[in-house]
C-alpha cells in the first residue's frame, strides 16, 4: 500500500542577525502521510536555521518575500537520510495503528471447517 505525503510549515521564528533583518532562525513543520484507504499519520518537527554561511545579502530572501514552498525547500533539504526514514516510520506506525491488526482470514469460497474433536 502506498503512502502520499504532504508537508506544511506550522510556525516560524525570526530575529535580526548582523546585516540580515528578520532572518528565519527556527521552523516548525508537519509531514502528513495518507495511505490508499485514507488512514493518516503525521510527524511534527522543528528545524533551526542560521545566516552563518550566507556570504552576502544577495543570497538572503527577505522575510516578507518568503513563501511556504521556499521554507519547505530548506526543511526538506535537512530532513533526509536516516532522519527522513525515522519520520516516515513514525507516520507508518500511526497509519498501521488506525488500519487495525492484520488477521488470518478463512477462504470465502471454502466450506467452513467443523471444529476438531479430541480423540478418545
Amino acid at each position: 500500500m502506498s503512502i502520499t505525503y504532504t508537508w506544511e510549515v506550522t510556525a516560524l521564528k525570526k530575529r535580526d542577525e548582523g546585516e540580515f533583518k528578520d532572518a528565519v532562525v527556527q521552523t516548525y513543520w508537519k509531514k502528513i502521510g495518507t495511505d490508499d484507504n485514507g488512514n493518516v499519520g503525521e510527524f511534527s518537527g522543528a528545524t533551526p536555521f542560521s545566516t552563518k554561511g550566507l556570504e552576502t545579502t544577495e543570497n538572503f530572501t527577505p522575510f516578507e518575500e518568503l513563501t511556504e514552498a521556499v521554507v519547505l525547500g530548506w526543511i526538506q533539504a535537512v530532513v533526509v537520510g536516516d532522519y527522513e526514514k525515522h519520520v516516515n516510520e513514525q507516520i507508518q506506525k500511526q497509519i498501521d495503528a488506525k488500519a487495525g491488526p492484520v488477521v488470518e482470514a478463512a477462504l470465502p469460497w471454502a466450506p467452513a471447517k467443523a471444529p476438531e474433536t479430541p480423540a478418545n
